[in-house]
């Protein structure tokens, strides 16, 4: 957790305060930036960028409101700025994963049991959209009209990527797991 002191050095300026905010907030906004980049150093370079966004907007933060889901929200907005900016080129993007051929297949006991790196593994896995809608949707908590603002998207494109990463989800889990799954599964 940051404290309010920490906070007040940083909005001061402090070089060895700005350097305990990065290591106390790495992990934790790394993540994020892990949930919506492929590789390693885009999701690096996002999260040097949000936390600079972060230190430069700490003096103008609003006290009431709490610091770490502040910070969350800006490390967000960069991820999705990023993403505005290269929309073009990420419009010919192309579905790598196969979806036809798989059964449904039960997988509530091996989520159960499924490390939190395999199961972010999976989501590497998923076309980006997909996978940016459904980390705002499901994992961020942000409604469907939201992410149709955030993104340049309707409402229906946003539940239908949300509803493709699913069905990808229960595909790649039901070939791990090889038992029948219902449908009900991964709502």
């Amino acid at each position: 957790m940051v404290s309010e002191a920490l906070i007040a050095r940083c909005a001061r300026e402090e070089p060895k305060a700005q350097a305990e905010m990065y290591r106390t907030l790495y992990g934790t906004m790394m993540a994020i930036c892990s949930r919506y980049e492929r590789n390693e150093q885009d999701a690096l370079a996002r999260m040097n960028e949000g936390f600079l966004k972060i230190l430069t907007n700490i003096p103008s933060r609003r006290p009431e409101v709490p610091f770490e889901p502040w910070a969350r929200r800006i490390m967000i907005n960069t991820v999705i700025d990023e993403y505005r900016r290269n929309s073009d080129r990420r419009m010919n993007e192309v579905l790598d994963t196969e979806i036809d051929g798989i059964g449904h297949h039960e997988v509530n006991d091996y989520l159960r049991h499924m490390e939190a790196d395999a199961f972010a593994h999976l989501l590497e896995q998923l076309p980006d959209m997909s996978r940016r809608v459904f980390n705002l949707f499901a994992i961020d908590g942000y409604a469907h009209n939201e992410i149709a603002e955030m993104l340049g998207i309707s409402v229906g494109t946003s539940k239908w990527h949300v509803s493709n990463a699913r069905q990808l989800l229960r595909n790649a889990i039901a070939s791990l797991s090889g038992s029948l799954m219902p449908k009900t599964a991964l709502r």
